[in-house]
């Protein structure tokens, strides 16, 4: 299967047009005073939901800590990885390495994007604290672990939390994988996974929830948008997969490589 199967090289105008659309409706709506005043509110006792069982239940609490290390994110990456790059599961095997791909220059649009607007952000009165920095009687995990803290970087708060850039990352996977997935199964694991990865920073309190469902969303948003619904995906895709097809090649002939599906014979296509 050739790689335009996959990435469509033309503009799909509506879809654009309702990623961007969505994306800035999303943050009028977070400027407008009253709509900033209702999330908080609403965040706030998400926020107390959340983080009030650190203090009453051992399990919540060692899930949550475990799950707010720093090497708990490279557990998930290589999850979200697997998922992507598994053959005959969303994408069909001859489709993974465009997949992969696909998505890597996807991410990296998705970092430039983050990274403009969040020194926009930055540089307004727009920018918050955390949770866990904000609510006085916030549970915080590096306070009960400190020395779990110093060793693995507990991640339970932030001077400028938003947007949420991890939910961002967790999110452009979730949607990207969403417009190729073909079942109604593929999605709900799909969502359910982006979901629970994104708790550990509202447990802890290192987001606030309209960090993810306001700033998460609409960067993920623009990022799919000019990614998917524009030419930039396909034509980018299709120069690296030449680019990168020799290397691929010496790497098939690895006997611990040689099994994974963006390896197989044709893959590149």
């Amino acid at each position: 299967m050739d790689y335009p199967a996959l990435f469509q090289p033309k503009w799909n105008g509506k879809k654009f047009l309702l990623c961007n659309l969505v994306a800035l409706a999303l943050l009028l709506l977070w400027i407008w005073p009253t709509g900033h005043a209702a999330f908080t509110q609403l965040d706030e006792g998400l926020f107390h939901v959340l983080n009030r069982p650190l203090e009453q239940n051992k399990v919540w609490l060692w899930i949550w800590t475990i799950a707010s290390m720093r090497p708990f994110d490279v557990v998930v990456g290589l999850i979200l990885l697997t998922l992507l790059i598994k053959g005959e599961w969303v994408f069909k095997t001859l489709q993974t390495r465009a997949a992969l791909i696909g998505f890597v220059l996807t991410l990296i649009l998705l970092l430039i994007i983050r990274t403009v607007f969040s020194k926009i952000i930055d540089h307004s009165s727009l920018q918050h604290d955390s949770a866990s920095m904000v609510i006085p009687d916030a549970i915080k995990l590096s306070d009960i672990f400190p020395t779990l803290e110093d060793k693995w970087q507990l991640k339970d708060r932030s001077s400028q939390s938003f947007p949420g850039d991890h939910a961002s990352v967790l999110l452009i996977w979730a949607m990207f994988m969403s417009v190729y997935s073909r079942t109604l199964g593929q999605r709900v694991v799909i969502w359910a996974l982006a979901l629970l990865f994104m708790m550990p920073r509202l447990v802890a309190g290192a987001h606030w929830g309209q960090d993810d469902y306001i700033g998460g969303v609409m960067i993920a948003l623009l990022a799919l948008g000019w990614s998917c619904y524009t030419p930039f995906v396909a034509k980018a895709t299709g120069f690296f997969l030449r680019l990168t097809a020799p290397l691929f090649n010496i790497l098939g002939r690895l006997p611990l490589l040689r099994c994974l599906s963006i390896m197989k014979p044709g893959a590149h296509l």
